[in-house]
């Protein structure tokens, strides 16, 4: 896309416009704010990327923090423009958008030009999405003629005609060149003399005016060869070598491409080659190059051609003689197997009931399980939050820890589940080793002071900082893992001990060893441990657990490819140990984190509609919600959501599926063809992956489920109503 180098250049005249120009309207101009958006866009044309998007993302929340719209739209429009260079073109087409939108909050019609310019750019030259780009040209050229920037409409109407020569619209193109022509001697200040020649050499070239392109070609290249910047002069090369190809000069349109493809290699080094499609560029050669050598050897392809197409034709003839056979063989291999499997059939029918009838039973008692538990974990933290009479009352932190261990319970089945049905896959994530067993011990520390026990943690120093991997499934197998361990052993010491196997290309093999010193288990029970809701150890004291810990340990490192080894004695301790390799690559990594997150938190007082069909769920939800100052409004099913939506306004709806009349589906599907747009999230105790297709397609915006973290719901319902507005 060679049309992207003269964008970036006008990007940067047009950013250092509006930082003079900006400061006309009601900006408040702090000037560290300021110094640190001109730290960004100073970094940013030295490449600097990283250090760009800092400085931005610092002086995009001072911005928004003192409420200065146009400071933000700024910040907004150099994080666009690093991601554009980046080639994160959806990416930087959000964060125009998101400035374009502080923008309008103001009366500033510079930067509002300047954002419908860049997203014309990104649009008509990276998209190739050309309604779109430029019908925001038009718009910018609007703003210009607004604010009498004469010369910027003479900018745009460059861009606009470019734009349309490249669709092939050249009769509209012209229209808009014929503009830049006439008043090409008033605005230009010769940083578009060169494109300008060239454009007309196009529009001469589509009216076959051969004479004409050739001298308007000519003088592009002429005047780009005085100028220092040689970007444009790259850009006439290779218009020039379409027009010498057009009109059968192949030498001379080669020589042009060459002339191109040297200047653009002088002008960016190797990681911009990469991005500038170079091996599309040399493709375009080896065209070229090709239809010179066709010319002076076409008797001899011909004769190639003829001997290649009898082999072809020999080849045909023998390969479906072959295809025949398979053919027949296969057929007569499917007729005998038919006879021989009727049974294999109705055996394999009646697994699948089985274990479709396992399924459903399982997704069905989780439902009705979490459903009570969601009102008794509610309702427990209500009279401890608003009882502090009572708030140490054993009876009802027992309580509280009894739904919890039910709860637990639940999850440890369904994860089981999931297993056997291998609708688990891993992920890629980004993490720190040492951060992650730091959070583990963190989690663990009642347990291990319950028992008078201490952890230990060490970590081989040769791993690398960051690795790529499943860390959700990781975590899970090391907190099964060690507190398996810490319940089995009191006034002892359970070590966690991480060390590097060895490093084959970008994978690393880690070692995990996690060891106490407690009660041990027997030679006899060793083979046992593994089984779904067996348990040993149990004679002498009552430890509490499902028995489900270590399978689930067992299943998930079977995931990951490895496989856990015991050792252990009675009365000395055990020891767990396991290999699981990681990737370690520092550009895949940073593509994972390399995200900016902008805060955008506000003190407005959201309208929060809640459907609920159980009168102890609508209690226990109404009471979060209306803690974190939210207002609410609770309906007991479908219906009267929709009768409430008739009459009000809401900023988010909580949704149930299982109501009776009409479910939590039907009834978003109705919202949804009303014309309502208010995000909607359904608040169920189905489990997630059971919901998820329907969910999506009968409109809702997320899933959580019940029993929740309330900072989980805020953090959702926050985001959702913020994604919505920003639109």
């Amino acid at each position: 896309m060679p049309q992207k180098r003269i964008f970036l250049l006008l990007f940067l005249i047009l950013n250092c416009f509006a930082n003079s120009a900006i400061a006309q309207s009601n900006c408040n101009l702090d000037p560290k704010i300021d110094k640190t958006v001109k730290k960004a866009l100073l970094n940013f044309r030295e490449s600097n990327f990283e250090k760009s998007l800092i400085y931005s993302r610092a002086a995009l929340n001072a911005a928004t923090e003192l409420k200065d719209y146009c400071l933000t739209a700024r910040s907004y429009n150099i994080i666009a423009a690093n991601y554009n260079e980046l080639a994160e073109f959806d990416k930087a087409i959000f964060f125009y958008k998101k400035g374009l939108y502080y923008a309008n909050k103001t009366d500033n019609d510079s930067i509002k030009c300047l954002l419908y310019n860049n997203l014309g750019n990104m649009y008509c030259f990276e998209k190739k999405q050309f309604d779109e780009g430029i019908r925001n040209y038009k718009k910018a050229v609007a703003y210009a003629l607004k604010i009498n920037d004469l010369k910027e409409v003479y900018f745009t109407n460059v861009n606009i005609a470019w734009a349309y020569f490249d669709i092939g619209n050249f009769n509209q193109g012209y229209l808009f060149l014929k503009y830049v022509n006439s008043t090409k001697l008033k605005y230009n200040d010769g940083s578009t003399e060169v494109i300008v020649d060239m454009l007309n050499g196009i529009y001469a070239s589509y009216k076959n005016d051969n004479k004409a392109a050739n001298a308007y070609f000519l003088s592009a290249i002429e005047s780009g060869k005085k100028c220092q910047e040689k970007t444009d002069l790259a850009h006439a090369y290779l218009e020039y070598a379409h027009f010498l190809n057009k009109i059968n000069k192949h030498k001379e349109a080669y020589e042009s491409l060459v002339n191109h493809y040297n200047l653009s290699d002088n002008l960016y080094d190797v990681k911009k080659l990469k991005k500038a499609s170079q091996a599309g560029l040399s493709l375009e050669l080896d065209e070229y190059r090709r239809q010179i050598d066709k010319v002076e050897g076409e008797k001899v392809e011909q004769s190639q051609s003829l001997r290649k197409s009898k082999i072809i034709v020999i080849l045909f003839i023998l390969i479906s003689l072959i295809l025949l056979i398979l053919i027949v063989t296969l057929i007569k291999n499917i007729r005998y197997k038919k006879k021989h499997n009727l049974e294999l059939l109705k055996a394999k029918e009646i697994a699948e009931e089985a274990s479709l009838l396992k399924t459903q039973f399982i997704s069905t008692i989780s439902h009705e399980l979490r459903t009570p538990l969601y009102g008794v974990v509610g309702i427990t933290n209500m009279l401890l939050e608003e009882h502090k009479e009572i708030s140490r009352s054993q009876h009802l932190s027992s309580l509280k820890f009894s739904a919890r261990y039910l709860l637990s319970l639940v999850n440890d089945i369904l994860q089981i589940n999931k297993i056997e049905e291998n609708k688990i896959v891993l992920e890629n994530l980004t993490f720190n080793i040492s951060d992650e067993i730091t959070v583990i011990k963190n989690s663990l520390s009642f347990l291990s002071q319950k028992n008078n026990n201490s952890i230990s943690i060490d970590i081989d120093s040769r791993i690398p900082e960051y690795l790529i991997g499943d860390k959700l499934r990781l975590a899970q197998i090391l907190m099964n893992l060690v507190s398996n361990a810490l319940k089995f052993t009191k006034d002892g010491q359970v070590e966690i001990i991480i060390k590097l196997n060895k490093v084959e290309g970008k994978l690393h093999y880690l070692d995990f060893l996690i060891k106490d010193n407690g009660i041990g288990i027997a030679v006899v029970d060793q083979n046992k441990i593994f089984e779904k809701f067996v348990q040993v150890g149990r004679k002498d004291e009552d430890y509490q657990g499902t028995g489900l810990g270590l399978s689930i340990v067992k299943r998930l490192l079977g995931l990951f490819g490895s496989t856990i080894t015991l050792d252990s004695d009675l009365g000395k301790g055990t020891s767990f140990s396991f290999t699981i390799a990681f990737e370690h690559d520092l550009a895949k990594t940073k593509s994972i984190i390399d995200e900016i997150e902008v805060d955008l938190t506000s003190s407005e007082v959201y309208k929060i509609l809640v459907v609920e069909d159980n009168l102890i769920n609508q209690l226990v939800t109404k009471k979060i919600i209306e803690k974190n100052n939210y207002s609410c409004k609770v309906v007991d099913d479908g219906f009267a959501a929709l009768k409430a939506l008739e009459n009000d306004t809401f900023d988010l709806i909580l949704m149930d599926i299982n109501m009776p009349l009409m479910n939590g589906f039907e009834t978003t599907k109705r919202i949804r063809l009303q014309g309502i747009e208010t995000p909607i999230v359904a608040l169920t105790a189905f489990d997630k992956d059971e919901i998820t297709d329907e969910a999506i397609s009968s409109g809702m915006n997320d899933i959580i489920i019940k029993p929740f973290e309330p900072v989980k719901l805020f953090k959702i319902i926050n985001f959702l109503i913020k994604e919505k507005n920003a639109v």
